[in-house]
């Protein structure tokens, strides 16, 4: 499991617990940490890409 999908989880969890417990501040805090796993997410998914380019670009000089 990565980083981006361990925030989201836990933002999930604080999230509804903060719902079910009427504390807005757990609530809002478990919104924060979907939107960093969300954004760990996209910036691993650009490092990946970034890397697939430097491979191929490095396999096409051969």
């Amino acid at each position: 499991m990565g980083e981006g999908a361990k925030d989201k989880a836990k933002g999930k969890a604080k999230e509804m617990m903060g719902k079910a417990t009427g504390d807005d501040r757990m609530q809002a805090e478990g919104k924060t940490d979907k939107a960093k796993g969300t954004v760990r997410d996209a910036a691993q998914s650009g490092r990946d890409k970034a890397k697939g380019v430097r491979d191929s670009l490095k396999h096409d000089d051969k």
